[in-house]
């Protein structure tokens, strides 16, 4: 409750909100902050969900930010994402907080760093932040997070073109998402193709890219273990 109050205070900002990040500065930085970002109805929230599942096996904490975007007419925002997420209500070494993008751009809520900042502090082993569903250039995740996890679908094969200046150049790993549809192939090539294009030097490595149906569990292990998680042969 007391870190659920913490994460409003800097939401809304002002002398208390200053006070609040003074407080915890220097007791940050230790957490494993991964981004995820995609397309809308790519499945991000199905990831995350099957991610803490594996967090939480191998002993670990994990908080998860997800925002949601505010509506332009009512000023208001669903904040549904985390009903995605209820398998683990009731685990106290797992934390999940909706927030509201309030007008920002970018896919996320401006607090978002200072939410971040503060689940830090408060001792979280990972924080997953779900961005809002985004498109080319909505790309702030970067600057929040150590990894950025880009969530695909077959059917982005046709704007993989389109998403190559923006979205396809901030990603460490590819989620090829619903890979059971038709045209996950070409997806992927799609994808292999833009990164070959953008990383001509023998000295960057290029991003992975993992096939995956997070409905079902397939492929997750993969992510886990490229994101140092390890693997959960025990869920169910």
């Amino acid at each position: 409750m007391a870190l659920a109050r913490a994460i409003t205070v800097a939401e809304k900002g002002g002398p208390d909100a200053i006070e609040l990040l003074q407080a915890i500065n220097g007791h940050s930085g230790k957490a494993y902050r991964v981004g995820i970002t995609g397309p809308p109805g790519a499945g991000k929230s199905t990831l995350a969900n099957q991610l803490i599942q594996h967090i939480r096996i191998q002993g670990n904490s994990v908080a998860v930010l997800a925002i949601d975007p505010t509506s332009p007419f009512t000023q208001g925002a669903l904040l549904g994402d985390r009903i995605r997420m209820t398998r683990d209500e009731d685990d106290d070494d797992v934390f999940i907080r909706s927030m509201a993008t309030r007008g920002a751009l970018g896919g996320l809520s401006d607090a978002t760093q200072d939410a971040a900042n503060i689940l830090d502090a408060a001792g979280f082993d990972y924080i997953l932040i779900e961005t809002v569903g985004v498109g080319q250039t909505q790309i702030d995740v970067a600057g929040v997070v150590d990894t950025v996890m880009v969530v695909l679908v077959p059917e982005s094969g046709d704007s993989v073109q389109a998403m190559k200046a923006g979205l396809m150049e901030i990603a460490d790993i590819f989620v090829l998402n619903k890979c059971d549809r038709p045209g996950s192939d070409s997806a992927y090539a799609a994808i292999q193709s833009v990164l070959h294009l953008q990383r001509h030097k023998d000295s960057e490595c290029l991003p992975v890219i993992i096939k995956a149906v997070a409905t079902e569990g397939r492929g997750i292990d993969a992510i886990a273990e490229f994101l140092g998680v390890g693997p959960a042969q025990h869920i169910e």
